[in-house]
């Protein structure tokens, strides 16, 4: 039985794609509509995997994501960072020149925008909610003055004509996906962790929390804060290091740690994905 792997958007979506380059091909992707939508399914055990996005190297964190792992009792247990290529598509025959409109999701449209300029000054811009969906959505309607901006597997799937390759105004443009399970995992080699915490505002507190891990050379990868709901001006910090929390350096800092925070939660050690 495949094992099935679910993610936000439709069929082709970059997240389908991610799950792919993780996972390989043996897998049933399973599409969702919310990000929400995919804890929700792999709580309740209705697939075995998550996918989801937390990091554009261009457009920065996805701070949703970020708020569900807090408010879900999953586990991170694997990452994977994917290059984002856009491809501008037509149906097959269409031409350049018949394009009136091209569309896509909003960041899909501002990635590439010096493109559309360059290329088609004049064309209308419609956002759709996916990159996939706007392709999927050219087949359905069966729109021969359109063009999508999505992914190469998108055109595939919907067996869209690719006219202009690699569409985005910048070639470094990945995103960071991490897989959530029920299950945690003990890694074994190069390992990351990614935990989140609570302090009360006091002064020196966040330096406290970064010492523990300065001490014991633990490398910190990222830090990301968030606002404490219900108490004004008071965060959770998320934070990835090298290092899995079975290493005997890494437990003692998150043990260090639990002594100077209010709350302290590890989401998952899991295969560092350089």
């Amino acid at each position: 039985m495949l094992q099935k792997v679910a993610f936000q958007g439709e069929r082709g979506a970059y997240s389908e794609a991610a799950a792919v380059e993780y996972f390989g091909p043996n897998i049933e992707p399973v599409p969702c509509e919310s990000f929400e939508d995919i804890f929700e399914r792999v709580t309740s055990g209705q697939v075995e995997s998550g996918i989801i996005p937390v990091e554009n190297s261009l457009a920065g964190s996805i701070h949703r994501n970020y708020d569900l792992l807090l408010r879900y009792n999953l586990s991170i247990v694997g990452e994977v960072q994917l290059r984002i290529a856009h491809q501008l598509m037509v149906l097959p025959g269409v031409k350049a020149e018949q394009i009136k409109r091209i569309c896509s999701h909003p960041q899909g449209l501002a990635q590439c925008e010096g493109s559309i300029t360059r290329h088609f000054p004049h064309v209308e811009r419609v956002s759709a909610y996916d990159t996939a969906g706007s392709a999927k959505m050219l087949r359905e309607e069966a729109m021969t003055n359109a063009a999508a901006i999505a992914s190469r597997r998108a055109a595939e799937i919907y067996k869209m004509d690719i006219i202009h390759p690699d569409f985005e105004d910048n070639p470094e443009n990945y995103t960071r996906f991490l897989i959530i399970s029920r299950e945690a995992i003990e890694p074994e080699g190069e390992a990351k962790t990614s935990i989140v915490y609570a302090m009360d505002n006091a002064p020196g507190a966040l330096f406290k929390s970064m010492a523990v891990f300065a001490l014991r050379d633990i490398d910190l990868t990222k830090i990301e804060s968030r606002p404490l709901q219900g108490k004004r001006w008071q965060y959770f910090f998320y934070l990835d290091f090298i290092g899995s929390q079975h290493q005997s350096h890494c437990h003692n800092a998150l043990n260090n740690l639990q002594e100077t925070t209010s709350y302290l939660r590890v989401l998952g050690s899991y295969p560092r994905n350089v």
